[in-house]
């Protein structure tokens, strides 16, 4: 017969944290029929050695507390954001609706840029989507596909945004009558982004930099297409 010491080590080692689990979830009884007792047991703490079991679920309690409520304000902190950037893209999207002319839209793009503090915005089409010959008058903001791609291929790889400086001929390619010029954001625009580039310009070379927010330059470029359409006839 075995001895009762080695059945009480067989019905121990048979009672791991699953059995414990499952055994108090099929009967929440327990801690009713318990509940003595479970006051009295005590818990490792990291600072205070040991807490009752009661503290440590009050504890987790209000950690899951404070948890959620740092979770909704950065929920609300996202809601106030996302509705500036609706406003401002409102007030852009209008400004550039109402242009009598492409040079009056791209005009007032341009004082849009400036007035948040940057250099400036500058729209780049590839001749290959758009009629930008003569005697159409947009010839300058024609950009060689082909002298493109190897700054595409450098700065932007497989992403549509590029946010950082630009080397020499970079600049001279992209924005010929810049100067000073410390870091832009590169973005391609269209949905299949094969119709040109929108680049904003700052003399800070801190003002834009890689794993900065791209939404606002997301919408921008994908709302110029449309109104550029109005002057300027797809290929």
């Amino acid at each position: 017969m075995k001895q009762v010491g080695e059945e009480q080590q067989e019905i121990l080692a048979e009672l791991d944290d699953s059995a414990v689990v499952e055994y108090l979830l099929r009967h929440p009884e327990f801690f009713i029929r318990n509940a003595q007792a479970v006051e009295q047991i005590q818990v490792p703490h990291p600072v205070r050695g040991t807490i009752s079991l009661v503290e440590w679920h009050m504890a987790r309690a209000r950690n899951h507390i404070n948890v959620l409520e740092e979770n909704m304000t950065l929920l609300m902190e996202q809601a106030s954001a996302n509705e500036g950037l609706f406003n401002r893209l409102l007030r852009l999207q209008g400004k550039l609706a109402s242009a009598k002319s492409l040079d009056e839209m791209l005009s007032r793009f341009q004082r849009w840029a400036r007035d948040l503090g940057l250099a400036g915005a500058t729209v780049r089409l590839f001749p290959d989507r758009w009629r930008l010959g003569a005697p159409s008058g947009y010839t300058h903001l024609a950009l060689s596909r082909q002298a493109f791609e190897p700054l595409r291929i450098q700065r932007l790889g497989q992403q549509q945004h590029y946010l950082g400086p630009l080397n020499g001929p970079e600049l001279l390619l992209l924005l010929p009558e810049a100067k000073a010029i410390g870091s832009t954001a590169v973005s391609l625009m269209g949905p299949n982004a094969d119709l040109g580039v929108v680049i904003f310009s700052s003399r800070d070379p801190q003002h834009y930099q890689h794993g900065q927010g791209t939404q606002l330059l997301e919408e921008i470029a994908m709302m110029l297409p449309d109104l550029l359409e109005r002057w300027i006839e797809r290929v």
